[in-house]
């Protein structure tokens, strides 16, 4: 696999408190031809810094593959249905992967 195609594809991360909005989350970025997939880990236990204290809470995991092309927009609508004030939005590249799976990857977004 060469650069230009390891850096096409990318997984997004955000987290949210209920599994209803981590479900809601998935259905609109997949239904949007988004993401090929958003899976859902948790809970999970986050720890962090949060207008000056120490928060500790339970959250979902939402894991997003797609295509490095499409952040800009997935960002906008992850922005405007996600529930908490400042959401996590994380975006890391595909350096490798299954030539099949992200064909796939690229299929789901057609």
């Amino acid at each position: 696999m060469n650069r230009v195609t390891e850096m096409k594809y990318i997984q997004v991360f955000t987290t949210v408190a209920k599994i209803a909005d981590a479900d809601r989350i998935a259905t609109a970025l997949v239904k949007e031809k988004l993401a090929a997939c958003v899976q859902i880990v948790g809970p999970v236990r986050s720890t962090y810094c949060w207008k000056g204290k120490t928060v500790r809470s339970t959250e979902w995991l939402c894991i997003i593959k797609t295509e490095r092309p499409r952040y800009g927009r997935l960002e906008a609508r992850l922005r405007a249905v996600h529930p908490y004030e400042l959401p996590e939005i994380f975006a890391v590249p595909c350096v490798a992967g299954s030539p099949e799976y992200l064909k796939w990857v690229s299929e789901q977004m057609r």
